[in-house]
């Protein structure tokens, strides 16, 4: 699963060829949240509030990149790199 950021010890990593709805992982130490990327909202899993409320602010900046790399892993193809929040 390629890397495409990471901020604040957060990960943040899309599969290739992943199911619907366009959405990535969320890694925080033992944590892991899938995140919508249209509905910038939690599907599955769970991140501590403020490792969450970062990784939605991130998204929200990001998200046309983030749909840009959805569309490449779907290709099978490798995901751009995405500027880390600072």
């Amino acid at each position: 699963m390629p890397t495409i950021s990471v901020f604040y010890g957060i990960v943040i990593q899309m599969f290739w060829n992943e199911h619907a709805p366009p959405h990535f992982h969320a890694l925080y130490g033992e944590f892991e949240a899938l995140i919508d990327i249209r509905q910038l909202q939690v599907i599955r899993g769970y991140l501590p509030r403020r490792a969450l409320n970062l990784v939605l602010d991130w998204a929200e900046l990001h998200q046309q990149e983030l749909l840009e790399d959805w569309e490449l892993c779907k290709l099978l193809k490798q995901p751009k790199p995405i500027t880390p929040l600072k």
